[in-house]
Order: structure tokens, then sequence, then C-alpha cells
């Protein structure tokens, strides 16, 4: 499964899954292909699925990485396991037209419990590629934190009292600048909070 690379730490904080449907019928619509894709790549564990289900823009802005290392590090993240993976999706609101998307993807369980993104997809020879992570349609700050914390918790290579003084740092930030650390991959914020905790 994918994660999001938000953070300037050890390790990856947030995990954000997407990734390819099954081929479909010829009779299958847009929205439905669209639909599938997004669901079934919530639980494929399948390396294949980057390249597959997602574009190079797709996998740079939700990575740490540029250009084939970008597709390398989607590769490696999509075969770890617990990496707080959703246990479900709701997809709404799908438009698709003239070659491009978008959709709101609700998700159940795993870092994004309860919160709704937003994404544009684009159509590459019949097949749909999630292109762009473009905002949050619900963004529920409070279990967002949380679930950050704990993880931050867990992290082995960060001491107990600088993962806490990290939290008390983000609980600081603005809705703005939460949601910039998904949306737009600016960890400044947390750059700046991680060092005043050094």
């Amino acid at each position: 499964m994918r994660k999001l690379h938000l953070l300037l730490l050890p390790a990856a904080i947030l995990a954000l899954v997407f990734g390819l449907a099954a081929c479909g019928g010829s009779s299958e619509s847009d929205e439905d292909k669209i639909v599938n894709t997004i669901e079934k790549s919530a639980t494929s564990t399948d390396p294949a699925i980057c390249n597959e289900t997602e574009t190079l823009s797709f996998m740079e802005q939700t990575g740490s990485s540029t250009g084939k290392e970008a597709e390398k590090e989607c590769e490696k993240e999509t075969e770890e396991e617990g990496n707080n993976d959703p246990d479900s999706v709701n997809v709404s609101k799908v438009k698709a037209d003239g070659g491009k998307a978008t959709a709101d993807v609700e998700f159940k369980g795993g870092t994004f419990d309860g919160q709704t993104l937003e994404v544009a997809l684009v159509e590459e020879d019949g097949d749909w590629k999630l292109n762009e992570l473009t905002g949050f349609a619900n963004f529920d700050t409070a279990p967002f934190i949380a679930e950050l914390s704990k993880q931050l918790e867990e992290e082995p290579g960060i001491e107990p009292e600088t993962a806490s003084c990290i939290v008390a740092g983000i609980e600081e930030l603005s809705k703005s600048e939460l949601e910039g650390l998904v949306v737009e991959n600016n960890t400044q914020p947390i750059t700046e909070i991680a060092e005043g905790c050094q």
C-alpha cells in the first residue's frame, strides 16, 4: 500500500492508498471504472499497481522522490505491511469528461479514517490513473492529529519526549497548514517544529 511522505522524519508517517481496478467489461462506464480503481486500490499489495494506476506526477506528489525513484518508492511501500491502510473507501461525486475526472474518496480506517480527499484522474490508453491529490472535501483535524501522534510515538527512531514535543507543535498548526502537509507535501512546518524540539 502507498505511504504518503509528509514529514521529514526517519520513517513515513501517513498512509494513503490508491491503485488499480480489475479490468472491466466493455459496457462498464467511466464512472464505474474510476470507482472500482479507487476501491480496489485500498486492498492491493501488488507493486504493479503503481504504474498501472498512478501517473508519475501523482507518485511524486504523494512521495518524497522524483522520476524513477518515485516509482521505486511507490512499489516498495505498496508491499509493506502495517502502514495504516484503510479498511475500505467510499467513492462519490465522480465526474468524468474528456479524459479527465474528479472524485471524492472517504476513508474508513487507517490514517485518514473519516476524512474525505478530493482526487483528479486522467485517462491513459483506456485506463484511469490517479493524477493529483487536489484537496480535502471533509477534513476533521482532531482524529488526523491523533493518528499522527500515535504513529510518531510508535516510531522507533524518535524519543518519546521528542515525539510529545512534535505533537504539541502540530496541535498548534492551523487547519490550512495541516491540509498543506497532505495536499502540497509541504513539510516546512513539521521541519521547524522538529528542529525546535531537539
